[in-house]
């Protein structure tokens, strides 16, 4: 059924999807990944990977810096809070769900 968004529409709502988690600072990665086995870092990965696809060039920093709306590092130091045994045993349950989707 994806085929049936177009390309400019997948943009803008990629767009929408990237300013919403740059304005909801509380939706932390560790809980995004507890409930849907991804994150803000998982989607800058995809950012990177489909832009070498494309022939372009985009580090690790760069696209995490894209999504976050600052560089990761300044992110994590302001937001990011401590990543509890029942958080972490969340996350691992998530994303082990993951394997069917490939």
């Amino acid at each position: 059924m994806t085929d049936q968004i177009t390309d400019a529409a997948a943009a803008a709502a990629f767009r929408r999807l990237v300013t919403h988690l740059q304005h909801r600072h509380d939706a932390e990665n560790i809980d995004l990944m507890g409930l849907a086995g991804f994150c803000r870092n998982c989607l800058a990965d995809w950012v990177m990977e489909a832009t070498v696809e494309a022939g372009g060039s985009m580090t690790k920093e760069e696209a995490r810096e894209a999504i976050h709306g600052m560089p990761a590092s300044e992110w994590k130091q302001k937001y990011q809070t401590e990543a509890t045994p029942e958080r972490l045993k969340k996350m691992k349950e998530s994303v082990a769900k993951n394997a069917d989707a490939s």
